[in-house]
């Protein structure tokens, strides 16, 4: 069977459909505010969820014959650190690691099995401005990108037009800080695909960089804002979803 998890719902639970009975299985409740972001491990057997209530929690997707049937209604971690609701998570099983983003500015990481505080990294902002982290991706080597924004802090306080600055970050599994590449324009979503990143413009760009060095590839005009991105198995082939509602697949030649 083909599962499907979704979040975002008002009374803060996850529900899981069967594409293959086309109706939903399940819906669990176990965050006290909205799940705002899910992600599955590359092999398919566990879920990390985040809330506005600022945990995460791991969940075991049930398998019967190699085939995934439900979710384990039970956490098998639930997972602190942060201070404000959390806007992106990853997981890992193969590098024992779950990574969390937060509107409070950190990433922190867990490790998978034993629900284990690993570390904290605290993103470099400029003074007199607010960090917000929308979004962050983990490649296979674990090499931690974060998308982070920056707003000025007067003009929160003053009610004014608030300029943004767009930053990308990289840090090594450890939490070394290896690079930071200023952005001229926001994102709406970002994915990995072996050495390349793969990010979507609210201008309608999608734009490929080299993972390591966050080094510009090359740039394709979409016209219309991207409103998130995805990965075929084999890293073949980029789906672009687009605010009119269509979907572009774009050929990728990258490792």
């Amino acid at each position: 069977a083909k599962l499907l998890f979704s979040g975002g719902c008002w009374d803060n639970s996850i529900h899981v459909y069967s594409l293959s009975r086309q109706k939903m299985i399940s819906r669990i409740v176990r965050h006290t505010d909205v799940v705002t972001c899910l992600a599955l491990d590359s092999c398919g057997r566990h879920l990390v969820s985040g809330s506005r209530d600022t945990t995460c929690m791991v969940w075991e997707i049930i398998q019967q014959a190699g085939v995934s049937v439900s979710l384990n209604p039970k956490p098998l971690q639930t997972l602190y650190g942060h201070d404000s609701e959390v806007t992106s998570v990853h997981i890992s099983t193969e590098l024992d690691l779950v990574a969390s983003a937060s509107k409070d500015g950190t990433i922190v990481l867990h490790t998978v099995l034993k629900g284990y505080y690993t570390l904290t990294l605290k993103v470099p902002c400029h003074q007199g401005w607010i960090l917000d982290i929308p979004n962050m991706v983990v490649s296979e080597m674990g090499q931690i990108v974060v998308y982070s924004i920056e707003v000025e802090k007067q003009s929160v306080e003053v009610g004014k037009r608030q300029p943004e600055r767009h930053f990308l970050h990289m840090y090594s599994v450890n939490g070394k800080h290896l690079f930071s590449e200023a952005l001229q324009c926001s994102l709406n979503d970002l994915c990995v695909a072996g050495d390349h990143l793969i990010l979507g413009t609210n201008s309608g760009q999608l734009i490929i960089m080299e993972t390591f060095g966050l080094h510009p590839v090359t740039t394709m005009e979409l016209l219309v804002p991207i409103r998130c991105l995805a990965m075929s198995n084999i890293n073949s082939h980029i789906l672009a979803g687009l605010k009119d509602g269509k979907l572009i697949i774009v050929g990728h030649k990258g490792k």
